[in-house]
C-alpha cells in the first residue's frame, strides 16, 4: 500500500519501542544500537547482594550482572531487527531468582550496504528487479522503498523479498525515478502492542529510468521520385536547400577528386528539425511545414562524360621486329570500346509515419535508425511532436528501418524503447521493392517417399514471395563418437530450394524447417518438423550351436544405416512361469562393423527358441526395427545317463536318467529315445529299439555270450545327443537239445543246438561206474555243435557234459547219459 511522506516520521517514532511491565526498570536502545538496561532506586531491595539482566532472544539466554547499579548495562545483540525480552534478576544468597520485572525491546536492523536495480526482462517498461545486500544477522519483515517521481516523493512498504531480491511492477514507462533508497523494517507485537524499527540509510541513492513504450502503427511508403518529376509534381517533404546539399554531397562521394571545387551558396542554409549522422540524404519534416520546391532540384547534376579527345591519347603501334602482326598472340590494333557505366538507382523516397506510444509513457522524442546491408548508414532524432520522417535512398541493398521512443529528461540516463518495431525491405538496383516476410510458413508436412527420400509441402502464404528454402539437419549425426559415426549427410544444417530431400539415412532423425524468401529477405522459420526414419533391420541372422545350453548368433547389417544399438530378444516357453513372451537378453552398442555376433548361454536343452535382433535408433523417442529379423532354433538335448543294466533270459533291461531328477519333459522337444547295443562278435552287430520320451526304460533281446556297447540317445527333430557308452559282457548260454546218436561199442556222437555267441564247446564223458584200471577220457574241444566221443568201453554207461565257452567264460553244462553197445552184437 502507498504511504504518505510522513510515514518516515511515524516509523522513526518506533525506533525505540518497548513494552514495559514496570515503570522503574528501564530498557532501551542507544544510538549505537546496543540494548541499555538501567536500574532506578525503586528497583533496589534489601537483602539483595547482586542484580543481573536476563536477555532472551539469542539461541541461549544471556545473564549479565550489574557491576555498578548506578551505571547502565550494555549488551550487543547478535541479531538486528529482532525482539528481545529483558528481565531483572535478584540474588539472595547463592542462586538467582526468577525475573521479577520484564520488558521487551525491538532492535533496529542494520542499514542496506548496497543496492542494485535492473530491468525486469518480461516487462522492462513497468517492472524492475531490486537486489539488496544487507549485513548478516539482519531480521526484517518489509522494506520501505522511497523514490522521487517527477516532483513528488513517494514511499512504499514492500514485503515480497526473497534472498534480497524482488520484482517491483508499479512504475510508469519512460519515467526517471531519482533518489531511490531502501530501509529495512522490523515489526513485532507484544502484549497487543505493535512495535516497529526502521534501519538507517547509508547506501548511495540510486537513479533508474524505465524503458518507454515503442511508437505505435509505424508505416512506411516508397515513392519513386522520377515518376513524380516527370509529371511536374513536387514532393512536399524535401526542402530545396536540403535537396541541393544532398546532391552536392552525393557528387563529392562519387568524385573525391573535386575536393577543391567551389562551394555552393546552399551550404549556409539553416539546419533541419533533427540531427543527421549518415552517408545518405535524409529530411525530417514538421507536420505544419509545407514547402513548394522546383522539380528540377530533385535530380543530381550530371557529371561530365569523358571527351573524345581523351581517346586519342591511347595509340596501338606495331612493333617493328614483328612483321606478321595478325598471328595469334601478337599485338593487334583493336578499336577502343565504349565505357560501360553502372546503372544508377532511380531516386527513391522513403516516407515513415508513426503514432505516439501509448500513455502514460514519458518521452522526449524519437530515434530513427536505417541500416543497409547490416551497416548503420543513417540515424536521426526528432522531437516528440514530429511523427514522420522522409529520406532519399540512393543505394540498392537490404534496408532495416527502426523507430524507437526516446526518453531523456531528468537526471537519469536516456533510454529507448526495447521492443522491436522495425521493418525490413530490399531495394534492387533497378528500383524494385521487395517487402520483408513476417509470416512463417504454416502447415509444413514431410512425407517419406522411401527410406532415403522425402517430400516437403506447406500451405500457401498470404504474403508475396518468390521462393522457399528447406533447411535440413540431422539430430542424431553427432550423438555417436566420431569413430562409430554412420551418417555423412546433414550433420550440419543444409539448405535447399527443392522440396525433395534426398540422401537420407535410414534410422536417422531429421529436423526440417521451411523459410519463404523474397529476394535476399527471409521469413521467420516454420515450426520444425521432426522426421524419424525406421532403420533397415539386420539380415542373414544365423544360429550356430555350441552346446545344449549355448549358441552363437551372427548377422549382417546394411552399410547405409544409422542406429544406436542392437537388442537381442528371446522367445521361449518358461517352465517356471508357464508362459511365453519376448524378453531382452542382451544389448550391443552399434559399431562400424557390418558383421556382428554374440554368444547366448543359459539355454534349456532340447527347447524351442525364437531369436530376434532389432536395431534401436538415436532418435527421441527411439525407433526399433524389425520384428521380422527372427530365427528359430531347437537346442540340442543333453546326454542321458544309463543308471542300471540287467540281463535275464536273453533280454537286456535298461534304465537311464535325463537332466535334473524331476525334470518335466512335457514341453521338451525330445521326440524319442534310441537304445542301441552293438555286439563284438554277434552276427547282427547292432541291436536297437526306440522308446517314447516319457519312458526312461527299455528291454532289448540280446544273444548271450557277447560283449555289448550300450548307448541311449536323446533325439529331437534336428539334433541328438548320446550317453556315455556302457560296456556289458553276457555269459554264454548252455547248449540246448543235447542228443546222443550213432552210439557204437567204443564211440558216440553228440548233437546239440547252439545259442548266442560261443567260441568253442568242451565235452567231458565220465563212466558211471568207476574202474580204476581204466583211464578216464580226456576232455574234448569242439568248435561246432556236433562232436564224436571215441575210446569208450563197450557196454558201459557214461555221463557226458557239454559246456559253452565265450571270451574264456564257461556256461552252465548240459548233461546227457549214454551207453555204448556190447561187442557180442557185432
Amino acid at each position: 500500500m502507498l504511504l504518505p511522506v510522513l510515514v518516515q516520521l511515524l516509523l522513526a517514532a518506533h525506533l525505540v519501542s518497548f513494552v514495559p511491565v514496570s515503570e522503574a526498570f528501564q530498557v532501551r536502545l542507544n544510538k549505537e544500537g546496543l540494548i541499555e538496561v538501567s536500574l532506578e532506586s525503586s528497583d533496589l531491595q534489601e537483602n539483595v547482594s547482586s542484580y543481573a539482566a536476563q536477555i532472551s532472544g539469542e539461541p541461549r539466554p544471556n545473564v549479565v550482572q550489574f557491576m555498578n547499579v548506578s551505571q547502565p548495562l550494555l549488551f550487543n545483540t547478535s541479531f538486528h531487527g529482532l525482539c528481545y525480552s529483558v528481565g531483572l534478576l535478584l540474588r539472595q544468597g547463592v542462586l538467582w531468582s526468577r525475573p521479577v520485572k520484564t520488558m521487551s525491546v525491538l532492535t533496529r536492523p542494520l542499514p542496506v550496504s548496497s543496492a542494485h536495480i535492473s530491468d525486469y526482462s518480461e516487462s522492462p517498461e513497468t517492472g524492475v528487479v531490486f537486489d539488496l545486500e544487507a549485513p548478516a544477522g539482519n531480521v526484517f519483515s518489509r522494506v520501505n522503498i522511497s523514490y522521487t517521481e517527477g516532483r513528488d516523493r513517494r514511499s512504499m512498504l514492500y514485503k515480497d523479498f526473497f534472498r534480497g531480491k524482488t520484482v517491483f511492477k508499479h512504475w510508469l514507462p519512460g519515467f526517471c525515478y531519482r533518489d531511490i533508497t531502501f530501509q529495512l523494517v522490523s515489526e513485532a507485537t507484544i502484549y497487543q502492542n505493535a512495535m516497529m524499527a526502521v534501519s538507517d540509510i547509508t547506501h548511495t541513492p540510486l537513479h533508474h529510468r524505465t524503458v518507454p513504450y515503442p511508437p505505435l502503427n509505424i508505416s512506411h511508403k516508397i515513392v519513386d521520385l522520377s515518376q513524380r518529376g516527370s509529371t511536374g509534381e513536387t514532393p512536399r517533404s524535401i526542402a530545396p536547400e536540403a535537396n541541393q546539399r544532398a546532391a552536392r554531397w552525393a557528387r563529392e562521394v562519387q568524385q573525391p577528386d573535386e575536393e577543391n571545387a567551389e562551394n555552393s551558396p546552399e551550404q549556409t542554409t539553416s539546419q533541419p528539425l533533427f540531427t543527421l549522422a549518415s552517408n545518405e540524404t535524409a529530411t525530417a519534416v514538421d507536420m505544419n511545414a509545407m514547402v513548394t520546391t522546383d522539380p528540377q532540384n530533385y535530380w543530381l547534376e550530371p557529371t561530365e562524360s569523358p571527351t573524345a579527345d581523351k581517346d586519342d591519347e591511347f595509340v596501338n603501334a606495331e612493333v617493328p621486329e614483328y612483321e606478321d602482326s595478325n598471328e595469334p598472340g601478337s599485338a593487334m590494333v583493336l578499336p577502343a570500346e565504349a565505357a560501360v557505366l553502372p546503372t544508377k538507382l532511380p531516386p527513391i523516397l522513403l516516407e515513415l509515419r508513426w503514432l505516439p506510444p501509448r500513455p502514460p509513457t514519458s518521452y522526449d522524442g524519437f530515434n530513427v535508425y536505417i541500416h543497409r546491408d547490416g551497416n548503420l548508414t543513417e540515424t536521426a532524432t526528432v522531437d516528440e511532436n514530429t511523427h514522420e520522417f522522409f529520406t532519399e535512398l540512393t543505394e540498392p541493398g537490404t534496408y532495416k528501418v527502426q523507430v524507437t521512443t526516446l526518453s531523456s529528461s531528468g537526471d537519469c540516463d536516456a533510454r529507448e524503447s526495447a521492443a522491436d518495431t522495425g521493418f525490413t525491405f530490399f531495394l534492387s538496383p533497378t528500383g524494385e521493392l521487395l517487402d520483408e516476410l513476417r509470416l512463417r510458413p504454416k502447415a509444413v508436412s514431410v512425407r517419406l517417399l522411401d527410406s532415403s527420400t522425402a517430400a516437403v509441402s506447406w500451405a500457401p502464404s498470404s504474403e508475396n514471395h518468390n521462393g522457399s528454402v528447406v533447411s535440413v539437419v540431422s539430430t542424431t549425426c553427432l550423438k555417436p563418437s566420431l569413430s562409430q559415426r554412420m551418417e555423412t549427410n546433414y550433420c550440419s544444417e543444409e539448405n535447399s530450394t527443392s522440396d525433395i530431400i534426398t540422401n537420407l539415412t535410414p534410422g536417422a532423425q531429421y529436423r526440417v524447417v521451411v523459410y519463404h524468401t523474397n529476394g535476399p529477405l527471409i521469413s521467420p522459420p516454420s515450426e520444425p518438423v521432426i522426421i524419424d526414419i525406421e532403420p533397415t533391420g539386420v539380415r542373414e541372422l544365423n544360429v550356430y550351436p555350441l552346446s545344449p545350453t549355448a549358441v552363437i548368433l551372427s548377422w549382417q547389417r546394411p552399410y547405409h544405416v544409422a542406429f544406436r544399438k542392437y537388442v537381442l530378444q528371446t522367445f521361449f516357453f518358461n517352465p517356471v512361469t508357464l508362459s511365453s513372451e519376448w524378453t531382452t537378453y542382451y544389448e550391443i552398442a552399434a559399431t562400424a562393423s557390418v558383421i556382428a555376433s554374440v554368444r547366448v548361454t543359459d539355454l534349456l536343452p532340447a527347447w524351442y527358441y525364437n531369436f530376434r535382433v532389432s536395431m534401436v535408433t538415436w532418435g527421441d523417442p527411439p525407433l526399433s526395427c524389425c520384428d521380422s529379423s527372427t530365427a528359430s532354433f531347437v537346442t540340442a538335448p543333453e546326454a542321458p545317463h544309463i543308471s542300471s543294466v540287467d540281463y535275464s533270459h536273453g533280454v537286456l533291461f535298461l534304465r537311464w536318467t535325463y537332466g535334473e531328477l524331476f525334470i518335466d519333459l512335457s514341453h521338451s522337444r525330445i521326440l524319442h529315445w534310441q537304445v542301441v547295443a552293438v555286439g563284438k562278435k554277434s552276427t547282427e552287430k547292432s541291436f536297437s529299439v526306440d522308446v517314447t520320451r516319457n519312458m526312461m526304460r527299455a528291454s532289448l533281446p540280446l544273444p548271450p555270450g557277447d560283449i555289448y556297447n550300450l548307448t541311449v540317445t536323446a533325439c529331437t527333430e534336428r539334433s541328438r545327443n548320446t550317453s556315455m557308452p556302457s560296456i556289458i559282457k553276457l555269459e554264454p548260454a548252455p547248449p540246448r537239445s543235447l542228443y546222443a546218436i550213432n552210439a557204437t561199442h567204443s564211440s558216440v556222437t553228440l548233437l546239440w543246438n547252439e545259442e548266442g555267441v560261443v567260441d568253442h564247446y568242451q565235452i567231458i564223458c565220465k563212466a558211471t561206474r568207476t574202474n580204476k584200471e581204466l583211464k578216464p577220457p580226456e576232455p574234448q574241444i569242439s568248435n561246432s555243435h556236433v562232436a564224436t566221443i571215441s575210446g569208450l568201453t563197450p557196454a558201459s554207461s557214461y555221463n557226458c557234459t557239454v559246456t559253452s565257452y565265450s571270451y574264456s567264460t564257461a556256461s552252465k553244462p548240459a548233461h546227457i547219459t549214454i551207453t555204448t553197445v556190447d561187442n557180442r552184437f557185432y
